[in-house]
């Protein structure tokens, strides 16, 4: 179990992973690169196994963390690749970031989706096979259940089922990590989170990213459905989820779930894609401008992830709750945009630090 913050919220223990070797698959994209800044703050051994980063500008470049790592270029879907990064890592933990992460990419290339998100994470479980890992967690996402639009909160034992080929990759990568689990034996395990916000995303096709382009250039939104609820939370509440998670895996605790949902708390009132980015404009001072384009795909109106066995297994809970997530969003684009240092400023949030939690 973690450490207790100052905010009163389950941090993870820096005792365990002071100088513990981590594998990050993933490491160039928005997630990988917020969790490599994280554990570098909590003094683990990093190396990172992805391609180049997806964007430009990326996280992962503004924050200088090819200096903070082994930085190793590769795709998961090549297996001299996936062992190279083995043997130079001899990971003790691997986190499975690596992965096509976004629906609308996923429709254009559904093939090239469907083979990283499913055979990737078996080439990356088959090359873990013997080696020295004791806790592998695959990150997989909210949109791994069948979703009939009810809005019931989904739990870790409802069936799985996404019906487009980014969601439908990610339920089968569920099914590949419980093979080599049940299998092979591989001290594997599935993290499904809700939809991510916090600085330094720049993908297209996302809220906050198109939204902060928009203010930037001047431009109306285009929302395709504002009335859509989806499970916010803020990338480090998610990171440190994973980290706890981790930790509870390598203890080898024989209660613990193979499978758990990150979100927002049980009690939390859903949040609409409109009312999130009026609290990102609020937030930067900016005025919002939108206009509605329907969306060219079938997209499920509502959302939600139950949470609460994540929090009664790890004791894991947010720092940065309901709208709050969006805020720390916002306060790392508005002090980037300000001048400050992006490297020192990603760092900054990593560790923690309680005065970059809101903008200004």
């Amino acid at each position: 179990m973690g450490a207790v913050g100052a905010a009163g919220v389950s941090l993870a223990d820096e005792a365990f992973w002071r100088g513990r070797r981590v594998l990050v698959t993933g490491h160039t994209g928005f997630k990988g690169a917020w969790l490599s800044l994280r554990l570098a703050a909590l003094g683990a051994k990093v190396t990172g196994l992805a391609l180049d980063p997806p964007t430009r500008p990326s996280l992962f470049d503004l924050a200088e963390l090819g200096r903070g790592l082994d930085d190793r270029r590769g795709d998961i879907r090549n297996d001299a690749d996936v062992a190279a990064a083995i043997a130079a890592a001899r990971p003790e933990v691997v986190f499975h970031l690596a992965a096509q992460a976004i629906v609308r990419t996923g429709l254009a290339e559904p093939i090239a989706t469907l083979d990283a998100n499913i055979m990737g994470v078996a080439r990356v479980l088959e090359g873990l096979r013997g080696a020295t890992a004791k806790a592998i967690v695959v990150i997989t996402s909210d949109k791994v259940y069948l979703n009939r639009d009810e809005g019931r909160a989904f739990r870790e034992d409802d069936p799985l089922g996404g019906s487009d080929p980014y969601s439908g990759s990610k339920s089968a990568a569920e099914m590949v990590a419980r093979i080599y689990r049940e299998t092979f034996g591989a001290p594997v395990v599935s993290a499904r989170a809700g939809n991510v916000v916090g600085g330094g995303d720049f993908a297209e096709g996302r809220l906050l990213p198109d939204a902060w382009r928009a203010f930037s250039g001047g431009e109306a939104l285009t929302l395709r459905r504002p009335q859509s609820t989806r499970p916010w939370s803020h990338v480090l509440d998610i990171i440190e989820g994973y980290l706890l998670y981790a930790e509870a895996v390598f203890a080898d605790r024989p209660d613990l779930p193979k499978a758990l949902n990150f979100g927002p708390a049980p009690d939390a009132a859903p949040i609409t894609a409109l009312e999130t980015v009026q609290l990102f404009a609020a937030a930067l001072s900016r005025p919002l401008d939108w206009r509605q384009d329907p969306a060219p795909f079938v997209e499920k109106t509502q959302l939600a992830i139950d949470s609460s066995a994540a929090r009664a297994a790890l004791g894991w809970s947010e720092r940065f709750a309901g709208p709050e997530a969006v805020r720390a969003a916002a306060a790392w684009y508005a002090a980037w945009a300000g001048g400050a240092d992006p490297a020192a400023l990603s760092r900054a949030m990593a560790r923690h630090e309680p005065s970059l939690a809101t903008a200004s």
